[in-house]
């Protein structure tokens, strides 16, 4: 490290330090003094440009205002500070430039997240789980989840999302936590197993927010879930908000629980309840048996993201639509700003796109970066000039086909194997992206102007 890195490093802890003075103590009455701080530690005009956005939200936008304050207010103060450190400064602009330093030098990109599936066991079996065609007995070891752990954190990835299975099946993860307190995490979760033991090593970690399932209230949250589910799960919420533990909700919308998950009543509820978010995502003919009969309408597809932002903007509550709100990070980011490593340590781009020609049994995590498959996709993304069009296996059908010819990809469940192979379900999907087409186009063309997010696009 060289003068001139040494005094940026130096300075930018010193504002990260005050940063998390001002979390600490009255952070409702420092809230203008901290937007301050955080813009001085960052060079990136796009991320100025995102924060003063925000700061100009919660200036002028009565429902921003009070989400943030009630964050600032209510959150326990180490997960505030935790949340702040960790994801914003050691995520952001810590390890930033050294991810950047790789695309530098060797046109190799490192993503912003890893998403990882340390075991497909579950007590559950929700109907239409990806998780189903997997063994429920072919874990990761222990050992080889915090090799992966510490080998993104050293490759300069510090936000690491938990999957599976459910996550809290094994309790080691906890341990992993609290030993790598410098990173976040986000276990995605039924809630089932958070009992007061748990939530209190939440709080103590500060470090994890979790995103707990629902998909609407307890008539389809249980029929998907199971008997009991609803109750659980919001047992869970009620423990971790006591605790002042910072957490979401993670929503697949179908064809039958859209109006409900988007209605008022629910939202308000979690709100309520102590959600900070909520992130929803289509539900995908994905797994051993697609079901296609619970996937959305293109009219329901292009309500979801009116709706999404109609929440985000009059409601103190952030939302992400994992489909409708491409165009903010510039269409598909698989492969390119996550990826996904599933509980037989295969590499895949994305959490629905199960392909992979990287397995890291006996091989570090920097071998998937480098990689033609992942840079393959990076060169084609945005795979569509509409961005609300991103998806390379529903809404642009062909392309992993091509990919995967191209690069030797291998499917690594069966459903993706009938993706590549099986006409007949290769049509259904082409018939469910030309039925979305003309409706994003109106949608493209009249909500975003026909711009995206450019500067993501190209990674």
């Amino acid at each position: 490290m060289n003068i001139k890195d040494t005094i940026e490093k130096s300075a930018k802890a010193k504002v990260i330090d005050t940063v998390a003075g001002y979390l600490e103590k009255d952070p409702e009455k420092n809230i203008e003094k901290i937007f301050s701080a955080i813009k001085k530690l960052t060079k990136d005009e796009h991320q100025i440009e995102q924060i003063e956005f925000v700061e100009d939200y919660y200036k002028n936008n009565p429902a921003t205002n009070k989400f943030i304050n009630e964050i600032l207010t209510k959150t326990d103060s180490k997960c505030l500070k935790k949340f702040f450190v960790n994801f914003f400064a050691n995520a952001n602009w810590y390890a930033g430039p050294k991810r950047a330093k790789f695309m530098e030098e060797e046109n190799t990109k490192i993503p912003f997240v890893m998403l990882i599936s340390p075991s497909m066991r579950c007590p559950l079996h929700c109907v239409g789980c990806y998780a189903s065609s997997y063994s429920k007995e072919d874990d990761i070891p222990p050992e080889e989840v915090e090799r992966l752990i510490k080998e993104a954190r050293d490759l300069g990835i510090y936000w690491i999302i938990v999957l599976g299975g459910e996550p809290f099946v094994n309790s080691y993860l906890l341990d992993l936590y609290e030993k790598y307190n410098d990173m976040m995490f986000t276990p995605f979760t039924s809630g089932v197993f958070i009992n007061e033991e748990v939530a209190d090593r939440l709080k103590k970690a500060g470090n994890v927010f979790p995103m707990l399932s629902a998909e609407g209230f307890e008539k389809d949250t249980d029929a998907r879930r199971g008997e009991g589910a609803f109750k659980k799960v919001m047992h869970a919420m009620d423990l971790l908000h006591e605790r002042g533990v910072l957490f979401g909700v993670s929503t697949a919308v179908t064809r039958t629980n859209i109006n409900d998950v988007l209605s008022d009543e629910f939202t308000d509820m979690l709100i309520e309840r102590g959600s900070k978010m909520s992130w929803y995502f289509l539900f995908m003919p994905v797994g051993a048996k697609p079901e296609f009969d619970l996937t959305l309408t293109a009219e329901q597809r292009v309500f979801l993201g009116q709706r999404s932002r109609e929440i985000r903007k009059t409601k103190p509550y952030f939302t992400i639509d994992f489909f409708n709100d491409a165009p903010f990070v510039g269409g598909c980011i698989a492969g390119k700003y996550y990826f996904h490593v599933n509980s037989k340590e295969d590499v895949e781009p994305c959490i629905f796109s199960h392909f992979s020609t990287v397995n890291l049994k006996g091989r570090p995590l920097l071998d998937a970066f480098r990689d033609p498959f992942f840079k393959e996709l990076r060169s084609r993304q945005p795979y569509n000039e509409n961005m609300l069009r991103p998806c390379m296996m529903i809404d642009n059908t062909n392309v992993i086909r091509e990919v995967c010819d191209a690069t030797g990809a291998k499917p690594t469940d069966a459903g993706a194997e009938a993706m590549l192979h099986d006409e007949e379900f290769h049509e259904k999907l082409n018939q469910m992206a030309d039925a979305f087409a003309p409706l994003a186009e109106k949608e493209w063309e009249e909500v975003f102007g026909k711009k995206g997010n450019d500067t993501f696009s190209r990674g």
